[in-house]
Parts: C-alpha cells; structure tokens; sequence
C-alpha cells in the first residue's frame, strides 16, 4: 500500500508486500528524507504566513509574486537533495535486485 505525504513524498507500508522486498532503506535514505520533509515543511509554512501577510497590502498581486519567487527559491536546494536521494535509492535498489537475482541464479545451476 502506498501513501502520499507532503505532495511529493511518497510512502509505502509493508503490509501487502512480500518478504523478499521488505528490504528496510539504508538509514541515510530514510533519514535524509525525513529532515527534507521538515525543510519543506518550514518552507511552506513560511510561504503561507507571507501569503497572509500580503493580503493586508495595495499590492496584492506583486506580493504574492515575490512570495512565490522565496519560495521556488528557497525549495530549490530541497529539490537537488531529493534528486540526490532519489538516486541513491535506485542504485541502492538495484544492487539489491542483482544479489536476489544472483542467488536465483546458483539455485538454477545447482545440480538436483
């Protein structure tokens, strides 16, 4: 089952998956993660309050405009370290698809 938090975090429960991928992330992955979902959260937060704030100004439009452009700026570091996660999650999940598929291989040549 997969659940999504946060808009863009993405995560999965174990409860119809089998053994075999039950594999828990390494620890830099999942708590990498973790401190980006708080960045982003902190982000957002910020971006709100100044989106109230603007609503209290003549200029309504070009407040929100400049909000939006602290906020693109400041999620954009977030985003190259997500990217960063992402990749290592791949390559973390496909080194772990290759031993599976290693030890299915000398199961098969394995003489009766």
């Amino acid at each position: 089952m997969i659940k999504r938090l946060c808009g863009l975090l993405w995560v999965f429960s174990v409860s119809g998956v089998s053994a075999q991928s039950q594999t828990a992330l390494p620890e830099h992955i999942v708590s990498g993660r973790e401190e980006l979902t708080r960045q982003r959260q902190a982000v957002m937060a910020v971006h709100e309050q100044q989106a109230r704030d603007c609503w209290q100004k003549f200029a309504v439009n070009a407040c929100l405009s400049d909000a939006r452009k602290v906020r693109r700026q400041a999620l954009e570091p977030i985003r190259q370290e997500e990217l960063r996660l992402n990749v290592d999650e791949r390559q973390w999940r496909t080194e772990q698809r290759e031993i599976r598929l290693e030890g299915k291989q000398t199961d098969v040549r394995s003489p009766p």
